[in-house]
């Protein structure tokens, strides 16, 4: 029987979760150099298009063609393609809202997954190759992964891994994806030879404010119905943030000297990411603590780890989402109640947290690695094709990046009337 609240809690929810994008392209537009902010912003914006095209075609139907039934452990399937056998009238399983609108709330997430990846593109990257590659990506490796996750496939079902939002579906495999591509692409003209700062951290402020706005959509909603789960994951979604950002300042206030308003907001992101695979598991005090945990890691990882091993994460899409995905599905075999597990799986004999006495944090671990595995095979094959088809590179040519990709990729300027140098 059709619930009308749950039904507009749902429809709500995938309009908060698909301002996600735009938001994220405030938010890496901010970031990235006066010169390029336009592509990066461009490229948030273009998977809107091919990843909401692609996802009616095939996306939906290999992620959840079979209904959360689990018949085959990596795919669901191909017996929705072009969504054909759905109708308004038609619910998702037994939760009382048409399947419609699961395809949005899903598609919505499938959006925000791979705008995420362009982050660490920014600046060099061809335009045609991130067309290209996103629009496979989202059906080889986005698809399957929300299937082997979320409906009944093997890393939920075999494995017996948790992820309540996105930690391995999203974070972990998006900020995997932009770390292999960047070390694919190459570094950009001139990387660690001159200073890279914001330009616009207005844009920063803005894009973070609307991503801890849909943010609350993309957790609660999770839960795939209004109940005690859902206000637990947004309540969770509120705090975490508050915590990382604190500990964010504190770390630089330590390390610099100084509390900068972009590290603020990278800490409130690096919240976000973290409490995701765990929003509807774990208790509020305990997703404090997370938050408090994760901004030292991230930190470090932007910091310390990516001019170690010298890759050119521009934008950080793999030390804040990555590195705080892999966290966050961690800190979930630590702190998962068992009340808490059995009332958002419905399973009450499902494995729990590690300090309640539960073996959850093998399954995590297990899961994460499966992930990685998955995700760098993929996106290496993935790659390498893309690569070929566009003449042996990813990148756009020295002259091309010097002038910057606005002008010479788009043939638009975002300050038209500054005079100033970049």
């Amino acid at each position: 029987m059709l619930d009308t609240g749950t039904t507009a809690f749902m429809l709500i929810a995938a309009m908060l979760v698909f301002v996600m994008t735009p938001a994220l392209a405030f938010f890496y537009g901010g970031l990235a150099r006066r010169k390029n902010v336009l592509n990066t912003m461009f490229m948030s914006i273009a998977v809107i298009g091919v990843v909401g095209f692609v996802w009616v075609i095939a996306g939906w139907t290999i992620a959840f063609g079979d209904g959360g039934s689990g018949e085959n452990p990596i795919i669901g399937g191909f017996n929705q393609l072009f969504m054909s056998g759905i109708t308004g009238d038609d619910l998702w399983m037994t939760f009382g809202y048409p399947t419609f609108a699961m395809v949005a709330f899903e598609a919505a997430f499938a959006l925000i997954t791979i705008a995420i990846i362009t982050g660490s593109l920014a600046g060099r990257m061809k335009f045609g190759a991130v067309i290209t590659f996103v629009a496979i990506w989202s059906v080889l490796v986005y698809a399957p992964l929300a299937h082997m996750v979320w409906d009944g496939g093997f890393i939920f079902n075999t494995i017996g891994a948790l992820d309540f939002a996105g930690g391995d579906v999203v974070h972990i495999s998006s900020g995997v994806t932009g770390l292999v591509l960047c070390i694919l692409l190459g570094k950009r003209r001139g990387y660690g030879q001159l200073p890279v700062r914001p330009h616009n951290i207005p844009y920063v402020v803005l894009g973070a404010g609307l991503l801890w706005l849909g943010w609350f959509g993309f957790n609660a909603a999770s839960a795939l119905g209004a109940n005690g789960d859902a206000a637990l994951a947004l309540c969770n979604t509120m705090f975490v943030p508050c915590a990382a950002m604190l500990s964010w300042m504190v770390i630089e206030k330590i390390r610099v000297g100084k509390c900068t308003l972009s590290g603020a907001c990278t800490g409130a992101l690096a919240g976000l990411v973290v409490i995701t695979p765990g929003a509807g598991y774990v208790d509020t005090w305990a997703s404090l603590v997370m938050g408090i945990i994760v901004s030292p890691i991230c930190y470090s990882a932007i910091a310390f780890l990516k001019p170690k091993f010298g890759y050119d994460d521009a934008l950080d899409a793999f030390g804040c989402h990555g590195v705080g995905g892999i966290v966050g599905g961690i800190l979930t075999g630590l702190f998962a109640t068992p009340a808490n597990v059995a009332a958002a799986t419905g399973l009450a004999d499902h494995d729990y947290g590690l300090f309640y006495g539960g073996g959850l944090l093998g399954s995590q671990i297990l899961g994460i690695l499966v992930t990685l595995a998955f995700v760098i095979v993929m996106t290496l094959i993935i790659g390498l094709v893309v690569k070929a088809i566009f003449h042996g590179s990813l990148a756009v040519s020295d002259a091309e990046q010097a002038e910057g990709l606005d002008t010479s990729v788009h043939g638009e300027s975002a300050y038209p009337a500054y005079d100033g140098l970049d």
